[in-house]
């Protein structure tokens, strides 16, 4: 008997959504709920289901006015560059590549000197479970050609980048 209210307001609520649903038409690839609209542009009802369309973003013009420093740079991006300037623009990219070389010959030496040519020392609970001990040493053989395979990688970059003078 509880429940006896609870009919009327479900068939109320369903009631008012069946109602505002207006008829929709399709005019080419819009859409528009005015009959008036639809009748003047020869536009088709669409039947079935609920449609959505979500408005896309537009494209924005090329700036008017006078060109900022921002888009003159841009603008400019295709152009050559002074020749001072990529040899300072290669003179770092050579430093940085050096140092991330040192990195990762730093970080081979500790991975190399861990491995312990492919017997590590157990840690904590690898000496009771041999299993972990040998997913530790299978990471760590993985790890040592990953990080093989980038130094390999960098000098490949570093002879590309002229030599600075």
């Amino acid at each position: 008997m509880k429940y006896a209210y609870l009919i009327p307001l479900a068939a109320l609520v369903f009631a008012a959504n069946s109602h505002a649903q207006a008829r929709i038409f399709r005019c080419g690839n819009a859409y528009t709920n005015d009959a008036a609209e639809a009748k003047s542009k020869n536009c088709k009802l669409v039947e079935g289901g609920y449609i959505t369309v979500v408005e896309g973003t537009r494209v924005q013009g090329a700036p008017s006015g006078s060109a900022s420093n921002a888009s003159t740079k841009l603008a400019s991006a295709g152009t050559r560059v002074e020749s001072a300037d990529q040899k300072a623009r290669d003179s770092d990219a050579r430093q940085i590549l050096e140092s991330e070389l040192k990195k990762a010959e730093v970080r081979q030496a500790e991975l190399l000197k861990e491995f312990n040519n492919g017997e590590p020392d157990k840690q904590g609970s690898e000496g009771r479970n041999y299993q972990k001990y040998l997913d530790r040493v299978a990471e760590l053989k993985a790890s040592i050609a990953r990080n093989q395979n980038d130094i390999a990688g960098i000098k490949r970059e570093l002879d590309r980048v002229p030599a600075s003078k």
